[in-house]
């Protein structure tokens, strides 16, 4: 048998287009033999997928699943909505959701971890796309866990059970009723879906985030014509409003429209009987951050054409 060198598994990546891991196994599976491994690939339908790859998936669902104290949501891309609708596509992604609850959030662990029927979650992935014939992406996912309380979860634009566009769990932390810090969660997710917390505190704020934030606060205020010490009071208090926006503890509760989130927390104690912790939030939307390519339908035409 040859020996399968890394250079063998570029060249043959080069050729075919297919993912890294899928090579090796071609080449392993016929002996170092890189035309009967392109056809391998070729049987698989492995290479196929990888020509899709180059194509922008920003559609596709948001899957949640809660199992105990424990609950985890992912996001799986596809090109067109009509994928989501596909059944074997909504399959798909309520067993990658299941499959992260025991696996974790890590994707590349994720993506190895066998998949309910079969082989791995990523091979299940590459079959989906040769048979439904459009490029699709495992792209994130997370995992919250109490050790004593509740996972609450809300699903946005629900196409079906945990499947939709805006997936949210909320994990509450309370010796207290379950049932009420159910009904307690389901509705600061339903706000968190709404207003779109990028944050649990303001501790969580993301150094990058704060900095490109003051230094536009700064240029505003300075068009102002005030002083340097004006200018810093103006822009601390801007920054006040900006946690108000960003940080899920510190946003007014869209239901009742004036008591902030920490604050509702801390009142639940009275209903759920001890006291509640909101430990930690994750909020997926379907396509969020995704750059979507702008096709100009004429053009394309044109090319077709050799115009």
């Amino acid at each position: 048998m040859a020996e399968i060198t890394a250079a063998l598994v570029k060249e043959l990546r080069e050729k075919t287009g297919a993912g890294m891991m899928d090579c090796k196994k071609a080449l392993t599976e016929n002996s170092g033999d890189l035309d009967a491994a392109i056809d391998w690939l070729r049987t698989k339908g492995l290479s196929q997928a990888a020509k899709k790859a180059s194509r922008v998936a920003s559609e596709g669902l948001v899957g949640l699943k809660v199992a105990g104290t424990r609950g985890a949501v992912v996001e799986v891309n596809s090109e067109t909505d009509f994928v989501a609708r596909n059944e074997k596509f909504q399959d798909y992604v309520a067993n990658v959701a299941g499959v992260a609850l025991s696996t974790g959030a890590e994707l590349e662990a994720l993506k190895a971890a066998s998949f309910p029927d079969g082989g791995t979650v990523a091979e299940k992935l590459t079959d989906l796309i040769a048979t439904i014939g459009e490029n699709m992406n495992l792209r994130r996912a997370a995992v919250l866990e109490v050790s004593d309380g509740v996972i609450a979860a809300y699903v946005h634009n629900q196409i079906t059970d945990g499947l939709g566009k805006i997936g949210v769990l909320v994990a509450l932390e309370s010796t207290g009723d379950k049932a009420k810090l159910e009904e307690l969660g389901r509705q600061i997710a339903m706000h968190a879906a709404a207003a779109r917390p990028e944050a649990l505190d303001v501790g969580d704020v993301s150094t990058d985030a704060l900095d490109r934030e003051r230094a536009v606060l700064i240029e505003q205020a300075r068009e102002s014509g005030k002083n340097e010490s004006i200018i810093e009071k103006m822009v601390e208090g801007r920054i006040r409003k900006y946690y108000e926006q960003v940080c899920l503890l510190e946003q007014v509760f869209v239901i009742d429209g004036e008591t902030k989130i920490r604050k509702v927390v801390e009142n639940a104690k009275a209903t759920v009987g001890a006291p509640v912790t909101l430990t930690a939030f994750a909020r997926f939307e379907l396509g969020e951050g995704v750059e979507k390519k702008q096709e100009d339908f004429a053009a394309e035409v044109q090319k077709t054409l050799g115009a």
